[in-house]
């Protein structure tokens, strides 16, 4: 298996150029728990490494939506490998210094015994919202095209909170949204189930 952050970073050089790339990935590389932060507490990628790891799951998952013949001819989507780099590989810097080691009790199904067991507690230093917490992280290092923000913003699709009336426009109007969303899904469902 490939070292997920060589290969996250093999990915973002060869993309992202744009003014202030370099600052931002100093910023993940160097100051940052972005390389061995979990990508859950209890789900998805729920172990050191998996916030990355997820990261290139979703990479992938795009461009894989993002070639299919319907997409492509009747949906009319295109986009530079640069903004697919940035929106699968940094939509969720809001998870940066949340998550802190722990324990939690579990019950042992075979003998019936209560058991610690490692876990991550989630603390958010800075309580901005999901999306757009990664939309105000990344643009303190460079600037974001409007649906590349709204792509991350909206690419918990509806399984967030918000109002489900917003959401839809929101992905009805930024069609990079809903495949970001499809691609985020993916990756956590499919690729990275609980087990």
């Amino acid at each position: 298996m490939p070292d997920m952050k060589e290969e996250f970073v093999q990915i973002y050089r060869e993309n992202i150029v744009r003014e202030g790339a370099d600052a931002l990935l100093d910023y993940l590389e160097n100051k940052s728990d972005f390389f061995t932060a979990p990508a859950s507490a209890r789900f998805h990628g729920s172990y050191a490494g998996g916030l990355c790891e997820h990261s290139v799951n979703v990479y992938d998952c795009l461009q894989d939506y993002l070639q299919r013949p319907r997409v492509e001819e009747l949906y009319g989507l295109e986009y530079s490998p640069e903004t697919v780099a940035i929106v699968a590989l940094l939509h969720d810097l809001c998870k940066i210094g949340c998550y802190k080691a722990g324990t939690r009790n579990v019950k042992n199904d075979a003998t019936g015994q209560w058991e610690k067991v490692a876990t991550f507690n989630f603390e958010d230093p800075l309580p901005y919202g999901h999306g757009e917490k990664s939309v105000y992280i990344i643009s303190g290092f460079m600037r974001l095209t409007r649906e590349e923000a709204m792509a991350i913003r909206w690419h918990m699709g509806f399984s967030g909170a918000e109002d489900k009336n917003l959401v839809g426009r929101a992905l009805e109007k930024y069609p990079l949204a809903f495949a970001l969303s499809v691609a985020d899904m993916e990756a956590t469902y499919f690729l990275e189930g609980k087990d």
